[in-house]
């Protein structure tokens, strides 16, 4: 019975047990870096729950809640007597313009290891009503009396925790902000009760906060017209919502961008008025997840304009991406030295299959390497450190696996490309595609140059046969 050094086909069958058991392994990391950022992503929520969470504000608007009375006769006969109805409604008035200049300013916590995106966000709104005429109650029942509680000015605010300062001035006139807002719908915010006025006269209110939230700040186009100026000190901005802004600017020391929404683009002044959920984080008027699915059963949500303050480089979304290509890396380095123990005989000596899993777990350990490393430093300085020193163990391990420095380094070299290759195919989210694919044509073409004239019948005979005739 022929051997495993001399059966070629008992050889290709443990290297593939092998390939099996390291694909087994690049599971197994891969699980880790999912486990690290659920990790993450309890640290976010840490720290929404300890400080305050990613804000959306709506308004600010006008209300007023009023009741109406009348009679109704029932009962029949001698029983027949007088009851009064009564009926609760609110009624809301959405700004004719409403103006908001804001700056965001960047405030990184850490949990642990792990870093989270908040802010403080300094906003100003200017809002002007053409007049109050929608604020005077229209009986349902004809000799019904009506009456109302005087006008208040809503701001909602989906984490209140987050408020620093309130100031408003009507009129230039101060006035005091109470916590809430008393409105059945948008419960969480800030009101504040309006002196009496003529409902034809026009009204300007403007009114700042301050306001700390956590990595995404959206603002509901409530108004006729709606124009949003925001400037952050955050070079990394995602514009999300249901409108991109009108005009941007990104910069590495910040980003100026300005959303100009009108009524007739947007529904979210009707949904005020309806009682429109208003939502935190979502990407727009339907329920959406975090891996971007929409769920359309779910409650539907204003319209908002976002921006997320966001890292271009997570370690973690990285080093995921990289593990899915942790097999690729195995099978082409295999093939690597299958190629080169076939084309050097018989200078090369034969390379066992404990070689050939000796050279895989060094490459699958290169992404336990960058997960890592890529926790303690910047991306670029992990990968750089990882790569290096697993293609160093790797060119030193084939100097003798290959009989020579010079197969040893050429050996490291192409692995050294290999994880370049990879580093650009990370960090090229629009062209990796492209780039991986013409990479592959290129590998297969030099493989297919290189053994052009080999003839396979005669080389796994010479295999099989018996060292002693050889």
């Amino acid at each position: 019975m022929k051997t495993l050094s001399q059966s070629p086909w008992a050889k290709l069958m443990a290297i593939g047990a092998i390939v099996g058991i390291l694909t087994l392994v690049l599971a197994r990391i891969g699980w880790l870096v999912d486990e690290r950022r659920g990790r993450q992503l309890e640290a976010i929520q840490s720290v929404q729950q300890s400080q305050a969470g990613a804000q959306a504000v709506l308004g600010p608007w006008l209300h007023r809640r009023c009741t109406e009375e009348w009679e109704t006769d029932v009962g029949e006969g001698k029983e027949r007597r007088q009851q009064t109805q009564r009926r609760e409604f609110t009624l809301d008035l959405a700004a004719t313009r409403l103006h908001v200049a804001s700056q965001a300013m960047a405030e990184t916590r850490y949990r642990g290891l792990f870093k989270v995106n908040g802010y403080l966000g300094r906003l100003a709104f200017d809002a002007d009503w053409a007049n109050l005429a929608a604020l005077e109650p229209t009986g349902s029942v004809r000799g019904s009396r009506l009456a109302c509680e005087p006008v208040e000015l809503l701001l909602a605010i989906t984490d209140t925790r987050g408020v620093q300062r309130a100031e408003l001035q009507l009129d230039g006139q101060s006035l005091p902000v109470a916590a809430g807002t008393g409105h059945p719908k948008y419960a969480r915010g800030l009101h504040a009760a309006l002196p009496e006025r003529a409902k034809a006269e026009p009204l300007k209110a403007h009114l700042a906060i301050d306001l700390r939230g956590t990595g995404r700040l959206d603002l509901v186009p409530a108004a006729g017209q709606t124009e949003w100026d925001l400037r952050a000190d955050w070079p990394h901005p995602s514009f999300g919502g249901r409108f991109l802004p009108a005009e941007r600017e990104v910069a590495e020391g910040g980003f100026h961008a300005v959303w100009r929404v009108s009524e007739l683009a947007s529904s979210a002044p009707r949904d005020l008025v309806e009682g429109t959920p208003l939502c935190a984080g979502r990407v727009d008027a339907s329920a959406a997840y975090d891996d971007g699915t929409v769920d359309r059963s779910a409650a539907p949500c204003l319209d908002s304009l976002a921006v997320t303050f966001i890292d271009p480089i997570n370690p973690y979304v990285l080093a995921d991406r990289a593990t899915k290509y942790g097999l690729l890396f195995v099978v082409l380095t295999f093939v690597a030295v299958a190629l080169t123990e076939v084309l050097a005989r018989p200078r090369v000596r034969r390379i066992h299959p404990v070689q050939y899993a000796l050279v895989g777990l060094a490459l699958s350990l290169f992404f336990l390497l960058l997960l890592a490393l890529s926790e303690h430093l910047s991306f670029e300085w992990a990968y750089a450190a990882a790569s290096l020193g697993c293609a160093g163990v790797l060119a030193y391990y084939g100097s003798h696996l290959l009989g020579g420095w010079r197969g040893g380094l050429g050996f490291g070299a192409a692995l050294a490309a290999m994880y370049g290759l990879l580093y650009v195919l990370l960090t090229r989210e629009q062209t990796a595609l492209v780039v991986g694919a013409l990479g592959l044509f290129a590998l297969l073409a030099v493989v297919m140059a290189l053994t052009r004239r080999i003839d396979w019948y005669r080389l796994f005979d010479d295999f099989s046969a018996p060292a002693a005739v050889r």
